[in-house]
């Protein structure tokens, strides 16, 4: 694991010294050692910085020169089948004489014997990675399958510029920084910057199995080309008929344990995270299953109990015998936090989970270098209950003829609050919906939508209108707008998690592993994205995911081999702080500073009175905003930090 950068401009001579400041920017990524290669003739420099998990030896270190002296690598990741690809490339023979054990120099030789797109298929890992091939006098950027790995480029000015995070490219005495405003909308509609997207004007994020060609010293970039194509996979998954659910289990747990027992290869230190959820819990069986030792598990504890999940956690950790770690916070160890999270996630980013993310890495980065994470099984197996939420609603709008449904949406949205809430207290307790007041003006608009991908990308939305909060922006097309980029699946349950695994695990839930682990210098390792268990999710029915009302069917008939089902048979809890009282209270004072209306009037990006409307209600008490105030907060406090 580690962090890259560089830039490529031909008019001045290539100072090393910018590169070094570039990849000093990301130091945390790589505290163990740093290097630079330059082309002085073409004005290229490569940098790096090292977090050395495979063969700590110099013979790791990077940037890499091929033997042959043709092609150079700056390589972030780790590719947990090189080992196989060496022997692969070992049997066709062509004399390679390997300096070292390092994946590095396995990627590097591949990539000079099978060329870009026959490596990247070959590949099982998580990685981005820069490849110079002095010959063609072409540069190429590559990212890994599911987007577990960042990677930042484009132009300023007459600058070509790359990196694992917007700060390496800050860095550069080019840089412009000027805010897509548009972008801004995008975050404020998602509470992150969905790729390809980054909330600079030129800069963008690099799409998950895709790679890119730039030339011309650095004035030409080519359109990214896909690798691995999700959305054929998903396609030609939902199309598959009816398997025997036994041979599903046993094909599940045979792939699980691979994929875990691949990623538990390290030369340093490693453990898990644990909430005690089912997915953490699958991870941490399946590493104590194959070790001759006490695995090392992690976990954060609250004393908020509907926050806390470290007792199951507890629980979890005794039944499979690890070496268990955990650390209650407190509100204000926890909120400590939060003024480090505009430099950690160096573009607004408000997943409030960001908080608990970086303590528990905290915590592992004490006792290991490398730690487990159980992160995709909600996209893969069907296990969020927004899903079921989702497709209920929307099969329960189906019934209803388009004229009802618009006269329903106009009642509810003219409707008084405190009118809603009494009307809903009438109704048998099954059927009441908390809050109903605060999420009736969703439900209104999605009264009114025609097709299933626009009411989801309503359903799973923040601001519903961001151009009106957003000044001068017009909000970009995305996946979740385009039909023409959805594959033929055959209903919403499908459609959710497509969209989910395209959009909001690399853009959101990735994106905060990564951010937080890195910023202790953690590596973190995600078993469940291994794309042989990807490929063969989307394979399994949706009927054994989600199956006598339980969600993450299959995944738990795995599980169950390992843990008591009474051990794990628990609501399913989310991984937050509990922001909305946080507002009200001890983080007023912060909020009211940074939402001031004559501020956000004076930085010009925000109309400032919905904003404030919504601030004023919710600190009274009469609305519960505080998921789109905090879209707000961490856009400005990230833009305090801009100017700092």
């Amino acid at each position: 694991m580690c962090g890259i950068a560089g830039f490529w401009d031909k008019r001045h001579s290539v100072n090393n010294a910018i590169a070094e400041r570039m990849a000093l920017q990301i130091q945390s990524r790589g505290p163990d050692d740093a290097g630079v290669w330059t082309d002085s003739d073409a004005g290229l420099a490569l940098a790096h910085r090292r977090l050395a998990i495979l063969d700590l030896s110099p013979a790791g270190r990077q940037p890499m020169q091929s033997p042959c002296g043709r092609y150079v690598l700056v390589y972030n990741g780790e590719i947990y089948n090189h080992l196989d690809l060496r022997a692969e490339l070992e049997a066709i023979g062509g004399g390679f004489d390997w300096r070292g054990h390092s994946d590095t120099e396995t990627l590097l030789a591949a990539l000079r014997h099978w060329g870009m797109r026959g490596t990247l298929e070959r590949l099982n890992g998580m990685f981005a990675f820069a490849l110079w091939d002095a010959s063609e006098r072409t540069l190429f950027l590559a990212r890994d399958r599911m987007g577990e790995k960042p990677l930042y480029y484009g132009r300023n000015g007459n600058t070509f510029l790359f990196g694992s995070e917007l700060k390496a490219l800050t860095a550069h005495p080019d840089w412009q920084g000027k805010i897509d405003r548009n972008a801004l909308a995008l975050y404020m509609r998602h509470n992150y910057v969905p790729t390809p997207w980054s909330i600079y004007h030129g800069i963008h994020k690099l799409q998950s199995a895709h790679f890119v060609a730039i030339s011309e010293d650095g004035r030409t970039i080519a359109e990214p080309v896909c690798y691995w194509d999700l959305g054929q996979i998903a396609q030609q998954g939902a199309a598959a008929g009816a398997v025997d659910p036994r041979a599903l289990t046993d094909e599940l747990d045979s792939l699980l344990r691979d994929a875990v027992s691949r990623r538990m290869a390290a030369d340093v230190p490693l453990g898990a995270f644990l909430s005690g959820g089912y997915d953490s819990t699958t991870i941490a069986a399946l590493m104590q299953a194959q070790s001759d030792r006490p695995i090392k598990t992690f976990t954060i504890g609250f004393h908020e109990e509907g926050y806390n999940e470290a007792r199951h956690a507890k629980a979890v950790a005794e039944h499979l015998g690890t070496e268990h770690t955990e650390l209650y916070v407190t509100p204000e160890e926890a909120m400590a936090v939060i003024p480090k999270l505009p430099s950690m996630y160096d573009e607004p980013f408000s997943d409030s989970s960001q908080v608990p993310t970086f303590l528990v890495s905290q915590l592992a980065r004490q006792h290991v270098t490398v730690s487990l994470s159980g992160d995709g099984g909600d996209e893969l197996f069907y296990g969020y209950g927004r899903y079921l939420k989702a497709d209920s609603l929307w099969r329960t709008l189906g019934r209803l003829p388009e004229p009802f449904r618009r006269l329903f949406a106009f009642l509810i949205a003219q409707a008084p609050a405190r009118g809603l809430e009494k009307a809903m207290a009438l109704l048998p307790p099954r059927f009441r919906i908390d809050h109903f007041a605060d999420r009736a003006p969703k439900l209104a608009e999605m009264l009114t939508y025609p097709d299933s991908q626009s009411f989801y990308r309503h359903f799973v939305s923040h601001a519903q209108k961001p151009e009106e909060l957003v000044l001068g922006a017009t909000e970009p097309d995305t996946i979740l707008t385009r039909p023409d980029c959805m594959p033929n699946l055959p209903s919403l349950r499908e459609r959710m998690m497509y969209l989910d695994a395209m959009t909001y695990l690399p853009d959101d839930i990735l994106t905060k592993v990564d951010r937080a682990s890195m910023a202790v210098s953690l590596e973190a390792r995600v078993p469940l994205l291994d794309h042989r268990l990807i490929e063969f999710a989307w394979r399994v029915p949706t009927d054994y995911k989600y199956r006598n009302g339980q969600g993450k069917w299959l995944l738990r008939q795995v599980l169950y081999r390992y843990v008591p089902k009474a051990l794990m048979d628990r609501p399913k809890m989310g991984f937050g702080v509990p922001i909305e009282q946080w507002l009200r209270g001890p983080l007023r004072e912060w909020a009211e500073e940074l939402l001031d209306e004559k501020r956000l009037r004076g930085e010009g990006f925000f109309n400032p009175a919905p904003i404030r409307k919504m601030w004023e209600e919710h600190v009274t008490g009469k609305r519960r905003w505080h998921y789109y105030l905090w879209d707000v907060l961490m856009f400005q406090a990230w833009l305090e930090h801009q100017h700092d």
